[in-house]
């Protein structure tokens, strides 16, 4: 009898603590979707290749600049992976409490160990041309949840950015969009047609010609056909 009770007292005991861990793990959930992203550019560069391309294959975005070039963290985090691989060369990997998991590949030098804590803005590491890397760039990819070598989680950042074309120069450290709430898309995109104005795309999309401007980047009120452009929701 008192074997009995002992056991019963133990099976309520797990079940007790099992309840608490998948409470805990929904707060922790529904606690990310709550928060606003407003991440950073982690470097200085042109980008040269955006997600999609490569029959699908290439599940980040590659911003280029000379060798040395600093790479920031696009946020607060933790480094989950520092080392260096045979198709990355040296990379970072950094996990976010949004739920995300952002990597930074073909570093020349990783400044950064495992398990470190990162502020956004913070330099961890140097653009370089590591690994299977044909010029100095940094390989940036972003996943939800976590990293795996099948690469399912990985999102297109101009998700999380709003803007990012092949031919753009960001600058690292610069906010490219206004915050987002995650999971959220940051923004519309229009492809102008002939006899289209900034002005007149400002006005069907209720924002601003400046706005436009910003987010893209532009030097001008000049656009052509078939360009696209980056509009706020």
């Amino acid at each position: 009898m008192v074997e009995y009770i002992k056991r019963l007292l133990l099976g309520i005991i797990m079940m007790v603590i099992i309840t608490i861990l998948i409470i805990g793990s929904k707060q922790s959930i529904a606690k990310a979707e709550g928060m606003e992203l407003s991440w950073i550019w982690p470097a200085d560069g042109v980008i040269t290749d955006v997600f999609g391309t490569r029959n699908g294959q290439h599940k980040g975005i590659d911003i280029a600049d000379v060798t040395g070039t600093p790479v920031l963290s696009v946020d607060d985090g933790r480094v989950s992976k520092s080392y260096y691989s045979d198709t990355y060369g040296h990379v970072v990997f950094i996990k976010h409490e949004t739920g995300y998991e952002t990597v930074y590949a073909h570093l020349s030098k990783r400044e950064v160990q495992e398990g470190q804590m990162v502020a956004k803005g913070q330099k961890i590491g140097l653009m370089g041309s590591t690994g299977e890397s044909s010029g100095p760039h940094l390989h940036f990819e972003i996943h939800q949840n976590e990293w795996t070598e099948t690469k399912e989680n990985s999102i297109d950042p101009t998700k999380i950015f709003g803007i990012g074309e092949i031919g753009q120069h960001v600058s690292a450290g610069s906010m490219p969009t206004k915050a987002v709430e995650v999971g959220k898309t940051l923004s519309d995109k229009y492809t102008v047609k002939s006899g289209d104005t900034l002005w007149g795309i400002a006005n069907k999309s209720e924002t601003t010609v400046h706005d436009i401007k910003q987010l893209n980047d532009l030097q001008s009120e000049i656009i052509v056909p078939g360009q696209q452009l980056v509009v706020e929701q």
